[in-house]
């Protein structure tokens, strides 16, 4: 819905240039979509920083907040998805980020209404790549993961949504296009061509 990674990229050179680490892309990706301290475990492990991952995440949520205030930008094509399928289609928000992030940008963009289930990661014991947070979704919304749609940024997040039935439409950033979405059922290259692709499987 908003340009995260790069804040959470921003974020996290700010953190590794503290402890004259660099953070190398292979690691970045590794870390996309999964729980906030799975992620900082993954950090705190490949690069040996001196610290443990609840301090480091620590670290990274006073700067995420600071950027969510300062810098919040909605995708292109978000406002747009929103007013062609609300009231048509239940709406979910199903995020690695926790609670406290999801509704800074669900309030900060006005659309909190428009969504039936916002589900954060505070609740889920396995992050993505593993199923549970769309599992999860879809028991909120009363249907079957074989009747829910998937929009996700990041093979994390394909990959659970596949795991879990549902049908993934793989939506890469500028930070996850180097990465392989044949698992995915379809590749958008934006959210308006998710929007269309929705509307011709709906037809079906």
């Amino acid at each position: 819905m908003v340009d995260s990674e790069r804040l959470y990229q921003q974020a996290q050179e700010e953190i590794t240039r503290q402890f004259n680490k660099t953070l190398p892309e292979k690691i970045r990706l590794t870390m996309m979509g999964r729980k906030p301290l799975e992620s900082m475990k993954i950090l705190v492990e490949a690069l040996d920083i001196p610290t443990d991952a609840v301090k480091l995440l620590e670290m990274r949520n006073e700067i995420m907040r600071e950027k969510y205030k300062n810098d919040l930008v909605p995708l292109p094509g978000l406002y747009h998805m929103i007013d062609v399928f609300s009231g048509k289609l239940k709406l979910a928000i199903s995020t690695g980020a926790q609670e406290e992030f999801l509704d800074i940008v669900v309030d900060r963009l006005g659309i909190r209404k428009k969504f039936d289930v916002l589900q954060a990661s505070d609740e889920i014991r396995e992050g993505k790549p593993h199923p549970e947070i769309y599992l999860k979704t879809c028991k909120k919304l009363g249907l079957m993961p074989g009747e829910c749609i998937v929009l996700e940024d990041s093979l994390n997040g394909v990959l659970a949504g596949k795991r879990a039935g549902c049908y993934v439409i793989a939506v890469p950033s500028e930070y996850t296009k180097q990465e392989n979405f044949d698992s995915a059922d379809f590749a958008a290259v934006d959210l308006f061509s998710a929007a269309r692709h929705i509307k011709d499987l709906l037809k079906e």
